[in-house]
């Protein structure tokens, strides 16, 4: 595993008291950022949505709707300090094991066909294309196709 995962590094459930904190991390990373009303709907619907802690400081977050024996994937994400440290690899481990203790079948997810590194982290972690949502991202010029992945757990 990533030797970037250390005894600071810790996961929790996330709770509404995080999305202060939150909502400063999503746009400085996200050109078309989640809002507050994501989030609190997301945690008020249950899924399952968890904070990276460094240090009692939130420094990713990752949220996964789980229904009948799949796992949706609905965002994933490092705050820009500590990106390209493996830490999106952390997050997404942990997911797919709340997936696979939930015995859960398949994980799925979209992502921007533009987000070259999220994809090849996908990859790597054997998610394969499945298929295209058209027009599924908001975008400068319009909207940009989604790619969406799936892994078999």
């Amino acid at each position: 595993m990533s030797a970037v995962l250390n005894t600071q590094y810790q996961f929790r459930p996330m709770q509404l008291d995080d999305l202060d904190t939150i909502m400063v991390i999503e746009p400085q990373i996200y050109p078309y950022p989640w809002t507050r009303g994501n989030f609190s709907d997301s945690l008020s619907s249950g899924y399952s949505a968890w904070v990276l802690m460094l240090n009692d400081q939130i420094i990713g977050y990752s949220l996964m709707m789980l229904v009948l024996d799949e796992a949706h994937l609905l965002n994933l994400s490092v705050a820009k300090p500590y990106q390209k440290q493996g830490l999106g690899r952390t997050l997404l481990e942990h997911m797919v094991s709340i997936a696979k203790s939930n015995q859960m079948a398949n994980m799925f997810l979209e992502v921007r066909p533009s987000n070259i590194s999220a994809i090849a982290l996908y990859e790597n972690m054997g998610f394969n294309e499945m298929a295209v949502r058209r027009g599924y991202y908001p975008a400068a010029n319009g909207r940009e196709d989604a790619v969406l992945m799936g892994l078999a757990l």
